[in-house]
């Protein structure tokens, strides 16, 4: 189980531009490796702001969104070139931090992501459920992407799946416009079937950081390298000094795998993206 955090510093807070666009790349990487990959960006990076302790950290609580066929799922499963996840976000186990109500695209090889925030006060289910209520956004350029949430929520008839919880550590380019790794770990998830975040289970969480979950050899560690698209040589220099080789690792995907397994069904051993029993 993981021990909550302190979501922050101070409060959460983003700049007005909630498009964000990116190159993104994630590793599987044995823990032992961590402190080095530490030392090697200590000089390209700062702590994020809003981590707490030594290695700044925080606790990341995401409610994933999916058809009743799970045809989000299986666009992965089969890495669809163009595809698109929905998620609504928060941070610490508190309540009090901002709601980020989310569509990751993935555009070839660019992330797309679009954004809304709502603070603590005002999230409410009836957003999703009863999405004709007025809601206060601080731009209307949030208030659009909210309205296209709904909109590819309607289209598919996404309703939420499962929750993802996970510890991340982060930090940021000291000198890039956007750059930042993170190292994400104690990664579990539970079944869910709305959109409250107060009524988790703490008994019911399941690892996915596990040799299963990962489909590796070993337990590790989920390293992300993000950037805008001129990607810093520091952060390619981690990649070659520690012979990393970039996976497609979804956490969602991956816990829905779990999810199936536990079930009873089976996947090809000869496919890394092969769908589970058709009865599933």
């Amino acid at each position: 189980m993981i021990k909550s955090e302190p979501a922050q510093r101070g409060a959460f807070k983003f700049g007005d531009d909630r498009r964000i666009e990116r190159h993104e790349a994630k590793y599987i990487v044995p823990y032992e490796l961590m402190p080095e990959i530490r030392r090697q960006i200590q000089h390209y990076v700062h702590p994020d702001k809003h981590g707490v302790g030594e290695h700044p950290h925080y606790l990341v609580r995401t409610i994933q969104l999916d058809s009743r066929d799970l045809c989000l799922h299986y666009a992965k499963e089969v890495e669809q070139l163009n595809r698109f996840k929905l998620r609504i976000r928060t941070y610490g186990t508190d309540g009090k931090a901002p709601y980020f109500i989310e569509i990751k695209r993935k555009l070839g090889d660019v992330i797309v992501k679009s954004r809304s925030i709502l603070k603590a006060k005002n999230y409410d289910p009836e957003l999703f459920t009863n999405p004709g209520r007025h809601v206060q956004f601080s731009n209307g350029a949030e208030h659009m992407n909210y309205l296209d949430f709904i909109r590819l929520t309607q289209e598919v008839g996404a309703q939420p799946v499962l929750m993802i919880q996970y510890m991340r550590e982060s930090y940021m380019g000291k000198i890039e416009d956007y750059a930042r790794v993170t190292f994400d770990t104690n990664i579990c998830y539970q079944m869910v079937s709305d959109y409250r975040f107060d009524t988790v289970n703490e008994r019911r969480w399941r690892h996915i950081d596990t040799h299963t979950g990962l489909r590796a050899d070993y337990t590790g560690f989920i390293l992300e390298l993000k950037s805008k698209m001129g990607v810093p040589r520091w952060l390619m220099e981690i990649v070659r000094n520690f012979n990393l080789v970039r996976t497609g690792f979804c956490k969602y995907s991956a816990a829905l795998r779990l999810e199936s397994l536990s079930a009873g069904f089976a996947y090809s051993e000869t496919s890394e993206n092969c769908v589970p029993d058709s009865r599933w």
